[in-house]
């Protein structure tokens, strides 16, 4: 992932009003390892069911504000949408995304299931012994990786969506 500054990430938000992003609280960006990661996800420190996703969308950097469900699942196991890695069904949960303009206004959004955590970039990287799977590392880690960002560029389209 290409570097991000501060104000590219308050400027890339999509689903939220100017004073809830100027009040957004970022993560410590000095401490961001770019190059290990598909999009920046944190969560809110002051407010534990929101969360933020910013990723590049070709050029364009796209930021989605992001609500977690108030209850998980705690018996079982879930998949995340995004990194499609099985965990413990605590671990992951529903996050909503309220749409883009008009329509996140009435009130529409739309969600999906994503590690609690935010930390797919990471998951993707713990890639089984190359003995195991008969590919490289880097090619597993590369393939989860194109398959993740093309999965959270789909769940964006949606949230961009226009009614028809």
């Amino acid at each position: 992932m290409r570097i991000l500054s501060e104000s590219q990430i308050r400027a890339s938000i999509v689903n939220a009003g100017r004073a809830d992003v100027e009040r957004m609280p970022l993560p410590g960006l000095h401490e961001v390892v770019w190059d290990d990661r598909e999009y920046l996800g944190w969560l809110d420190p002051s407010l534990a069911s929101r969360g933020y996703l910013v990723f590049w969308r070709g050029e364009t950097p796209v930021g989605l504000v992001l609500r977690s469900a108030e209850v998980r699942a705690q018996v079982g196991s879930a998949i995340c949408s995004l990194c499609h890695t099985q965990q413990p069904a605590g671990q992951v949960t529903l996050f909503s995304a309220a749409k883009a303009g008009q329509e996140g206004l009435a009130g529409n959004s739309v969600g999906t299931y994503i590690c609690a955590d935010l930390g797919c970039s990471h998951l993707i990287r713990m890639a089984p012994p190359e003995s195991v799977s008969g590919r490289t590392t880097s090619e597993l880690v590369a393939d989860r990786a194109a398959r993740l960002s093309a999965r959270l560029n789909a769940f964006a389209t949606r949230v961009l969506e226009r009614a028809a």
